[in-house]
């Protein structure tokens, strides 16, 4: 983000309409029954007429590879985050991750896991799609690359996990469209990575990449031979990666503080978001050291008893029935490593189905690739040694690894003299729905690949079919993508008809040629040809119905650079409702009380608090927003 075929046999001879079938063309029958080889079409009969810049589009990080350029903030790697700040301004990245903790509910992060799906997004008041969000980050990189070249940024090769679906990577090109990018070609992650690995060897090697990142996982074999990057399988699973190792976490971590407190720190979303903050920052400590130490004050509260009659209470009215309470803990190495086991045994069966589908054993690969953040934790490297027999190695920045072979991919294409090809895969096999004959009965729904998946791309396969019965003059071609022998049990990628099919010898079924036509960016052209008559009807399959239409995409670019332009606006009066300033404003009194500030951090947190208090009792909207984000940040400063 390919296929092998052959021609099937001879046709075998037509065969006769079972008993009480149509003999002409009437009623409504699923009818495909395929040359030799067996295809996959649905057929239909109607009696009436009613009838290149690179990004690399993460899900923890994005990156955008161009020389000594780092982010805005001077970070070499951009959190694939998006925020809306109480002010109505559009956060990406750091920013937008920072506020994941005080408004979860108004930031969005793993949006990648959401490609290519119907869901929507709310921040605020907008409702978004995943291509939308997407494209925030993808503007923002964008950005980045225009400050750093000093002109216009408009094509882009952005990379996506090699087990993304036609309907994801269609997604994806959406997004980049709506960031005004010309997507120029969509490249495989593990590709990519072997691309960067492999640019000034000489030798031929095999090479296995195992990319495990924030929210997805891919392995591919790879061969390189005289410049040749040629993918040989793929294998993996869009949803598994390190954001599960978080939340495992963080559901242990909520599971030991209820038997102390008999509080779910999961129940509330901004005390779980602060735990997975946690989590997901003492997952990194481990990767380096054998203990790691979770400390969040104030992540929740218990009630207190009313103090007895004539009794002073030592917080004020609005704090006495409730006492806050801290989460201090410690989690070794081995108890984190015993919560995501499983999930790296998943890693490892992909493994294993990439080398049978190669033909290969461990032994036949000569290096083994790490790609992606999540591969730095140390039990990837032990339990793929040990199946591998072989140490993996990680030669590049796992994270930037990705990044650097699309910049290859992208200097390819603009004409520069790199010496390196790119021969990239298909990961599913791609074919069509048809209906075979047992006996007298026809069965429907079986599904014929016409592209088997790990077929190179680009890449052009046709097969002949047949009409079930003699006279039936219209057939449904159902595409589908998947590897289920059942054709409804994969997934519908689109359908269309083709009529007025003539039989080329009288009495017998019509036969239609199905062509299938792969580019090398995975969009797939599907054409039917009437053997007789030459009459065609083809379509390009857009992923499915969740892909936005052209008139879609055009309004959502204009409304992101409305929203973008709003950001400059000041901020409404309105931005801040009360129950938002008093919420930070307990949050502060309540740390003040606590007692566990010394004078030298209380004191400009105190000054804060009465400044807050005081715009808002003087009705100065501009000074309330800006003291509130003043104390917000300042709260988050004492939190981290």
């Amino acid at each position: 983000m390919g296929v092998r075929g052959a021609h099937g046999p001879a046709a075998s001879q037509p065969r006769r309409p079972a008993a009480g079938a149509p003999a002409g063309g009437g009623g409504r029958v699923r009818a495909a029954h395929p040359e030799p080889g067996h295809l996959p079409v649905r057929r239909t009969v109607r009696r009436t007429a009613e009838d290149a810049l690179e990004f690399e589009l993460a899900n923890e990080f994005a990156v955008v590879r161009v020389r000594r350029r780092r982010t805005r903030n001077g970070e070499r790697l951009l959190p694939s985050v998006v925020g809306l700040s109480p002010q109505g301004k559009w956060l990406v990245g750091t920013p937008a991750h920072n506020q994941f903790v005080f408004a979860p509910e108004n930031t969005v992060r793993s949006v990648k896991r959401l490609m290519g799906s119907a869901e929507r997004i709310t921040l605020g008041r907008h409702t978004l799609s995943p291509q939308e969000v997407s494209a925030f980050i993808l503007h923002e990189i964008k950005t980045i690359a225009e400050s750093a070249l000093r002109q216009t940024v408009r094509r882009a090769v952005i990379t996506v996990p090699a087990y993304f679906s036609d309907a994801q990577r269609q997604a994806t090109r959406d997004a980049g469209a709506i960031a005004g990018l010309e997507v120029v070609r969509i490249i495989n992650e593990p590709t990519a990575a072997a691309l960067a690995y492999g640019l000034n060897r000489a030798d031929d090697q095999r090479v296995l990449v195992y990319d495990l990142g924030g929210g997805t996982f891919d392995v591919s074999l790879v061969e390189l031979t005289a410049g040749v990057v040629e993918v040989r399988a793929s294998h993996g699973d869009t949803r598994l990666g390190g954001d599960d190792f978080d939340a495992r976490l963080a559901h242990y971590i909520a599971r030991r503080f209820a038997a102390d407190h008999s509080l779910d720190l999961l129940a509330s979303r901004h005390s779980a978001a602060r735990l997975l903050r946690a989590a997901e920052q003492a997952k990194i400590t481990l990767s380096s050291h054998p203990f790691a130490r979770i400390c969040e004050e104030f992540v929740s509260e218990v009630p207190l008893q009313p103090p007895a009659p004539g009794t002073a209470s030592v917080l004020d009215a609005k704090t006495a029935s409730s006492a806050p309470v801290h989460l201090d803990c410690e989690v070794s190495r081995p108890e984190f490593e015993r919560l995501i086991r499983d999930l790296l045994q998943r890693t490892l069966d992909s493994v294993d189905r990439v080398l049978a589908d190669a033909g290969l054993a461990p032994n036949d690969i000569d290096r083994i690739l790490l790609v992606g953040g999540s591969t730095r934790i140390p039990l990837v490297w032990q339990l793929l040694a040990e199946h591998m027999g072989r140490e993996p190695e990680s030669a590049i920045n796992p994270e930037e690894a990705v990044a650097l072979g699309a910049a290859v991919q992208a200097a390819i294409i603009a004409g520069q003299p790199i010496g390196a090809v790119l021969v990239d895969v298909t990961p599913f096999s791609l074919g069509i729905e048809i209906a075979t004959q047992m006996g007298d009965t026809v069965v429907p729904d079986i599904f014929r690949p016409i592209i088997r998946r790990n077929t190179v791309v680009p890449v052009t396969r046709e097969e002949v079919f047949r009409a079930v019965y003699p006279g039936q003059d219209t057939v449904e071609v159902a595409v589908y993508q998947g590897e289920h022998p059942i054709a409804s049990h994969n997934r519908l990628l689109g359908r269309f008809r083709i009529s007025g099919l003539q039989p080329e010898t009288p009495g017998d079924p019509a036969r239609v040629t199905v062509a299938f036509d792969m580019d090398v960016n995975g969009i797939l052209r599907v054409q039917a040809t009437d053997r007789k008559t030459g009459r065609q009807q083809a379509i390009t399959v857009t992923a499915s119905s969740e892909r936005l239409s052209a008139e879609e995409i055009s309004r959502a670019t204009a409304n992101m650079a409305a929203m973008l332009a709003a950001d400059d606006a000041v901020p409404e009066p309105e931005a801040f409702q009360p129950d938002e300033v008093a919420v930070m404003l307990q949050r502060a009194r309540r740390r003040l009380e606590s007692g566990i500030l010394d004078a030298e951090r209380a004191e400009p947190l105190q000054l804060k608090v009465e400044e807050v208090e005081l715009a808002q009792r003087d009705g100065d909207h501009a000074a309330l927003a800006q003291r509130l984000n003043e104390l917000i940040d300042l709260l988050f400063e004492m939190e981290t």
